[in-house]
């Protein structure tokens, strides 16, 4: 019986066996059964209910009064109802539309927004049935968070989803771009620059697999990665998180996406999302489309070229993404030709979804959606309207989600958004959460907590760290190389901003959106890697910016600089004048490797002016953005392992000359595309001894020339 709409009500259900009932019931069941009854909504302690039934069953005087104020309350009492969308045994397409005819409009709607951890609660969970939450850049439960204290509150949050009328979990997502590195003690990887200077795209997939783990370890199932923007102008503040100039790389590094979400089964059907398991994360392949090719490098700007250009250089990725099964793609902010990416129906709709035949669910970027008009959110309920109808499936609101729920539910009302596109975005973001087993599976608990920061995954980034390496300049010829250096030496220097600083070496999207500086979290700087990697009877002399003074007053058999850029993400990061490394990084160089020879190491999210400094220095090695691995820089460095790094994008010389890649008409690099010079484990570089042996062979050379002038 039902007297009432459900939505109101909270629904209960018990076994019980045919005994129980048969004894003490007006009525009779024909076998063990399942008693399910609708309460007022504000009785929501399940089991406290279930006990007090059971209790009342045993009473043969009460049991009709009880019968007749259930049906009263407007309970049912009988077989459970069929819930198919709950049955694992059904296929996913039939649980989806089981699901889907069941949810109102609220519901749907509810999926389709997501918010950010610091409105989020379980509270509002599920008043406003939310389908899914993130934590934006440095959006932490607390600092220096431990896994224990993300599964509690991501748990929190789920299980108010789970507490709504149909119970369907949340997917919580989280900026894991170079690792998870949110999370204080993660194991960091390099950035995408530095992945692409190893051409490795089998190590690439192992640290999606690494990546997935340590992700799932803080009970998240969603990273907002991979970045395949294809960076054209180095001027842009988002170049490190592209692997390369060149589509091709881009492409190859897709592999990450099957260390995420796991290797497909046979015979999987294209297009769809695939996520393999508790240990594996719903990838979201980024910024689609033409991110990597705005004017001047300007973050969020317009990519002008024609349909061949954006189809050939910044689509193919694409292609293998969705391939691999990827889950999820996010919108570009940017603009082709000037639409603007997150209203460009042609291009999200009919080429992505209709063309490319994605199944999965297209996702806003952080406020995308507002920033459709200009000024961004002027016009809220259009870019509203323009988003949804563009086709993006999950809205990224983060914070004003009433003001987003209120328009598209108005919309919809007046439609000017239809029903038919509210259910293909629901459909595909129930299909991921099928796919990954979120229904089965939606709450975290502790297996994966030792995953954070492991061992294994700290050696792995060390390889990364060794293979993304670009050796740029060894020796003023090349008979006669400068790396790798001796272990063993009387007094060495190591210089520079960068060389003991864990915030730099690591960049951007690192703890906070925007990186810091210093001891940010847990790894080992480049300098503490140089000081265990020496003998142990060299000395290390360490100074940021050393004087005239340091240096005449210390007799170094050589000296390591190690300079860069400060950390940045997004738009603080364009640069559309300079380039330059961070001061007083220019002067370290010249101060040191005016009197001493040095090895130069950069470490920046990309190339950087070096013209000017070049010939002062016998080694340059371009680090990129390591990570928090700085061992492997030392294990290169010392000739513990070969350079094999080569440059994923063009070096080159005057900002002037920018944008230039490979191709170009005006192609003339300092250093070209998939440049690097190579060396072998154990080859021999510079020799202190040898160096000492030069001199006493010159000394002698001249006391003999000495000698026989005199004799003459």
């Amino acid at each position: 019986m039902m007297l009432m709409d459900l939505s109101l009500f909270t629904y209960i259900k018990f076994k019980v066996t045919k005994n129980e009932f048969d004894n003490f019931c007006p009525f009779q069941l024909s076998k063990s059964s399942t008693v399910h009854i609708i309460f007022p909504s504000f009785v929501n302690n399940s089991s406290f209910i279930i006990e007090i039934c059971r209790i009342l069953l045993m009473d043969k005087c009460i049991i009709s009064w009880i019968y007749f104020l259930l049906l009263l309350c407007g309970a049912t009492i009988g077989e459970a109802e069929y819930m198919r969308y709950k049955d694992a045994n059904q296929t996913i397409n039939a649980r989806i539309e089981d699901l889907l005819k069941r949810m109102t409009l609220a519901e749907k709607i509810g999926q389709m927004t997501q918010i950010e951890r610091k409105v989020a609660s379980a509270d509002v969970m599920k008043k406003y049935f939310i389908g899914s939450v993130l934590s934006g850049g440095g959006s932490v439960p607390a600092p220096q968070a431990s896994a224990e204290d993300w599964i509690k509150m991501v748990n929190e949050l789920q299980k108010g989803a789970l507490s709504t009328r149909l119970g369907i979990p949340m997917i919580y997502g989280i900026d894991a771009v170079h690792g998870n590195n949110n999370v204080y003690k993660a194991t960091i990887f390099p950035h995408n620059v530095g992945l692409g200077a190893t051409r490795d795209p089998e190590l690439v997939k192992k640290i999606g697999e690494a990546t997935a783990l340590e992700v799932r370890a803080t009970g998240i199932q969603y990273a907002f990665a991979p970045c395949l923007a294809v960076c054209r102008d180095p001027r842009w503040g988002r170049c490190y998180e592209s692997y390369s100039e060149n589509h091709t790389i881009v492409q190859q590094m897709t592999d990450i996406i099957l260390g995420l979400q796991g290797d497909l089964p046979v015979n999987f059907s294209k297009g769809a999302p695939y996520v393999g398991g508790k240990d594996k994360v719903a990838a979201c392949a980024k910024h689609y489309l033409g991110d990597g090719g705005t004017h001047d490098g300007i973050n969020e700007n317009n990519t002008i070229i024609d349909s061949h250009g954006l189809l050939s250089i910044h689509m193919p990725a694409y292609y293998n993404s969705i391939i691999k099964g990827v889950s999820t793609v996010m919108v570009s902010y940017s603009s082709w030709n000037g639409v603007k990416m997150h209203g460009n129906y042609d291009m999200v709709t009919n080429y992505l979804k209709n063309k490319l035949h994605f199944r999965g669910f297209v996702i806003s970027d952080w406020q995308g959606i507002d920033r459709i008009t200009s000024p961004a959110g002027s016009n809220y309920t259009y870019s509203v309207q323009a988003g949804v109808n563009a086709g993006i499936d999950m809205v990224m609101v983060p914070y004003n989600y009433t003001v987003f729920i209120d328009d598209l539910t108005s919309l919809v009302n007046k439609s000017v958004v239809s029903m038919s596109r509210i259910d293909d975005a629901v459909r595909r973001i129930l299909r991921v959460k099928f796919t990954m087993g979120l229904f089965e599976n939606p709450l975290a608990d502790l297996t994966y907590t030792d995953q954070l920061g492991k061992k294994e995954h700290r050696e792995l980034a060390r390889e990364a760290v060794r293979k993304s390496l670009v050796l740029l300049k060894n020796g003023n010829s090349s008979n006669q190389p400068f790396l790798p250096l001796p272990k063993k030496a009387k007094k060495i220097l190591v210089a520079g901003t960068h060389a003991d600083n864990l915030g730099y070496q690591c960049g951007g999207w690192t703890i906070q959106w925007q990186g810091d500086s210093g001891d940010i979290t847990v790894g080992t700087t480049i300098l503490n890697a140089i000081k265990s990697t020496v003998d142990p009877s060299t000395t290390v002399i360490y100074s940021a910016n050393p004087d005239s003074t340091i240096m005449k007053e210390n007799d170094f058999a050589y000296a390591i600089v190690v300079v860069g850029e400060p950390p940045y993400a997004e738009t603080a990061g364009d640069d559309l004048n300079n380039l330059t490394i961070l001061d007083p990084g220019p002067v370290t160089i010249e101060t040191v490797c005016g009197k001493v020879k040095c090895a130069v190491i950069v470490v920046s999210g990309r190339p950087v002016v070096l013209e000017p400094y070049v010939p002062l220095m016998e080694a340059l090695v371009a680090a990129w953005l390591p990570g928090t691995e700085g061992q492997g820089v030392a294990d290169v460095l010392f000739g513990d392992y070969g350079f094999t790094g080569r440059l994923p994008r063009t070096w080159f010389k005057r900002i002037e000359q920018l944008p230039m890649n490979v191709g170009d008409s005006h192609y003339d690099p300092l250093f070209p595309f998939d440049f690097g010079l190579t060396t072998k484990p154990g080859q021999a570089g510079y020799s202190v001894n040898g160096a000492y042996r030069k001199v006493a062979k010159r000394i002698s050379f001249l006391i003999l020339s000495l000698i026989v002038a005199l004799v003459l």
